[in-house]
């Protein structure tokens, strides 16, 4: 504080600079708080209604809050057919039960995209909609047709609103490496993937991180998650510049991290706001999570990487020409991310992200970014390449130093 006399510091000034560029922010892409992230009487939720009515076996069946040891015990208590017959008549449930066999929820999931595909496709019909909804039904109609075809191994899924899924990449089954992409704003089943820049959304990002992986360490069985399974902030709005929506990510997150099958070593690879989600599990992450590595961060919620309070290596790496780095790096009254995870400060361990272009560009082929990632999602952390040019980066890790 200063007196009434006095002038305010440099940092105090600094603060205030910050706070006004943060409200110009809100006040000239809008307020998006109020957006409605679900409604009454989805088919998420009449699935949800049903299961808690049903029973096999005799048996009533658990609640799908249940931790994942709960519903993994519960699942095997069941015969083969038991299962599937669960899978078919409750597919928006068991598709998206941490804890159940994967290939149980993959064929669960199959099933519910096709049944909103389904959906969609009767709404594109309804004379009762404005052009623009049976357009948007179209649009995602469309959407859920690609994610149904050829072998797709779908993780989660539900059309609530914008929606939320998540894709693999390999056998997570059996990897010994498994590598989760968290991505940021503006993701939802729409964004899920592209055709054109295709390497800016989730399933793009994913697929690409595991074509690098499998070239870094062809021996190595690895896996990746595209997983766009909590709800993102719509825009650069109030909602991207507070902690809401990745503090309810980031219990999803924690919840998929505790549930992976086998015992295979996880890194986190975050984007963006996906990096704000990241930094606020950290703490609650399962030891298997080795590495957590930010791009284009806005910000981990702390001010330092001791403050995230998780045993994972932390890295950092921003492109240049990344607009996110005009964002003010701050948190008060609870706007903004706190530190920039690039300062030396922060104390995290800085990535070189050459070839990158922009905030959007750091899975792209052939670039140093991707090929960073590649390298931690396999262990292979002697061939990271450093901000530096050096070797700080590397140091500390067993065997890392090594050129």
């Amino acid at each position: 504080m200063t007196s009434p006399d006095s002038s305010p510091s440099p940092t105090a000034w600094r603060t205030l600079l910050a706070l006004a560029v943060v409200f110009v922010m809100l006040a000239t892409t809008g307020w998006t708080a109020l957006q409605q992230h679900g409604e009454r009487g989805t088919a998420r939720e009449r699935a949800l209604s049903a299961w808690e009515k049903g029973r096999v076996g005799g048996v009533d069946l658990p609640d799908p809050a249940s931790s994942h040891r709960r519903i993994a015990a519960f699942f095997a208590s069941l015969t083969a057919a038991q299962r599937v017959g669960l899978a078919d008549r409750y597919p928006l449930v068991v598709g998206n039960l941490n804890g159940a066999p994967l290939t149980l929820r993959y064929r669960a999931n199959r099933l519910a995209v096709l049944q909103a595909r389904d959906g969609e496709r009767e709404r594109m019909r309804d004379d009762r909609l404005s052009l623009d909804g049976r357009q948007l039904a179209n649009r995602r109609m469309h959407r859920f047709a690609s994610m149904a075809g050829g072998d797709r191994h779908i993780l989660a899924f539900d059309p609530t609103g914008g929606g939320r899924a998540a894709e693999v990449f390999g056998d997570l089954g059996s990897a010994e490496r498994v590598s989760v992409v968290v991505p940021g704003v503006d993701t939802n089943l729409l964004t899920f993937e592209r055709t054109d820049r295709r390497f800016t959304a989730p399933v793009g990002m994913a697929r690409s991180l595991y074509d690098a992986e499998r070239a870094a360490a062809p021996r190595t069985r690895t896996a990746v998650i595209a997983w766009a399974d909590y709800t993102a902030p719509a825009g650069l709005g109030v909602e991207a510049a507070i902690g809401r929506l990745a503090s309810d990510g980031a219990v999803r997150l924690n919840a998929l991290t505790s549930a992976l099958p086998g015992d295979s070593r996880v890194s986190l690879i975050c984007h963006s706001y996906g990096s704000v989600v990241c930094g606020i599990a950290a703490r609650r992450l399962p030891a298997r999570v080795t590495d957590v590595a930010v791009a284009g961060s806005p910000g981990m919620r702390v001010g330092s990487a001791g403050q995230l309070r998780t045993h994972a290596r932390v890295w950092a790496m921003r492109d240049q020409d990344d607009w996110i780095q005009d964002v003010p790096y701050l948190k008060v009254v609870g706007l903004g991310h706190g530190a920039d995870p690039m300062t030396p400060d922060f104390g995290a361990r800085i990535l070189s992200a050459r070839g990158a272009v922009g905030h959007s560009g750091y899975f792209e082929p052939d670039t140093e970014s991707l090929r960073n990632f590649a390298d931690i999602g396999v262990g292979s952390y002697r061939n990271t390449s450093c901000a530096d040019d050096g070797d700080a980066c590397r140091r500390g890790i067993s065997g890392a130093e090594v050129i």
